[in-house]
């Protein structure tokens, strides 16, 4: 089969590798979307923290954000599964120690991440093969796009839910892309006015066009009282910003990452009675992120801009946008495709 191959930083191939054989427990996949995640970009430029700390290494086949359709099962899985249309679970932990047994598999010390960390081959390739305990099922109403959404929705989901919001309540997103959207959007789906706050006036006004009106640069946001703020950035003052700017009582959710420490002042924390979420990883929220995505409650499909090819991956990794590319800022890419 073909694969995307990231042979060191900014040096790839897309390769002939040989087809997976699901191992028992497993299922092989023919992957019909993959999307390109931040993530990604930082293993193409040799940034990513895992390859510092001896969890990644070169060679390595990226893709964690996908949906395809179970092409072959190993021993001891339910035949069933062929033929069902799936996404999976990027964290796959051990199943053993005393995280994995309490259900916080996405933070096992042991854990692989698929395309990620561990050794385990991702979706920019025409198979992939995972547990098939990491799968869930695709109603007909997920189409392969939305399919390759519900990972990066499944983080977006739980940090809306981390701000506990109500309907009437006021919330600002730090940051409109790809999660920052997506979480605007399933805070808007709690009856929540949703505030953004970006810095590029392209981003700003494609958000506009989502329907969420209060979108707004660093300088211009209102002086609201905002019940959350969710920090879906990866500016390092920005979760100092979002304590300063949410109400007494409130609560500051952090999603995204900085490349530098990001620090606050724990007496404003103190003092203003604020609570403070991390999020890391949609494990916990895949299931409800497919259901809202099936009952059209949540449609994040304009956030897609093109559908490129496996060729095109390295282009788009380092940073060009396909020619014919609409305003969205994910790009995906279908790895059966072939060049045009």
């Amino acid at each position: 089969m073909r694969a995307f191959v990231l042979t060191a930083p900014g040096t790839y191939e897309v390769q002939e590798v040989p087809a997976p054989e699901p191992a028992p427990g497993e299922a092989v996949v023919d992957v019909e979307r993959a999307g390109v995640c931040g993530t990604d970009v930082e293993f193409f430029t040799g940034e990513m923290a895992y390859l510092h700390q001896g969890h990644s290494s070169y060679p390595m086949r990226l893709g964690h954000e996908w949906a395809g359709r179970v092409a072959a099962v190993g021993h001891g899985v339910d035949p069933a599964w062929i033929g069902r249309r799936v996404m999976g679970d990027t964290m796959l932990g051990c199943g053993i120690c005393r995280r994995c047994l309490r259900g916080h598999q996405h933070v096992c010390d042991q854990r692989q991440e698929v395309g990620i960390r561990g050794d385990r081959p991702g979706a920019l390739a025409e198979q992939l093969a995972v547990p098939v305990s990491s799968l869930h099922a695709l109603p007909d109403t997920v189409d392969a796009t939305l399919g390759a959404l519900v990972e990066p929705g499944g983080n977006a989901l739980r940090a809306a839910l981390a701000a506990q919001l109500a309907p009437g309540d006021r919330v600002l997103v730090l940051g409109p892309g790809t999660i920052g959207l997506l979480v605007a959007m399933f805070a808007r789906a709690t009856g929540a006015e949703v505030h953004l706050m970006g810095r590029t006036e392209n981003s700003l006004a494609f958000a506009r066009t989502l329907g969420f009106p209060h979108a707004w640069s660093e300088t211009e946001v209102p002086d609201l009282p905002f019940d959350a703020v969710i920090d879906a950035s990866n500016a390092a003052h920005l979760p100092a910003t979002a304590l300063d700017l949410v109400e007494p009582g409130g609560r500051v959710v952090c999603i995204g990452l900085a490349g530098d420490p990001s620090r606050i002042d724990t007496r404003t924390l103190v003092l203003k009675d604020v609570t403070a979420v991390g999020i890391l990883s949609a494990s916990p929220g895949l299931s409800a992120t497919i259901r809202a995505y099936a009952d059209g409650s949540v449609d994040p499909r304009p956030l897609v801009a093109a559908t490129v090819p496996l060729t095109e991956a390295g282009a788009v990794l380092a940073g060009q946008r396909p020619h014919d590319a609409g305003p969205g800022p994910k790009i995906h890419v279908d790895p059966r495709r072939l060049d045009v």
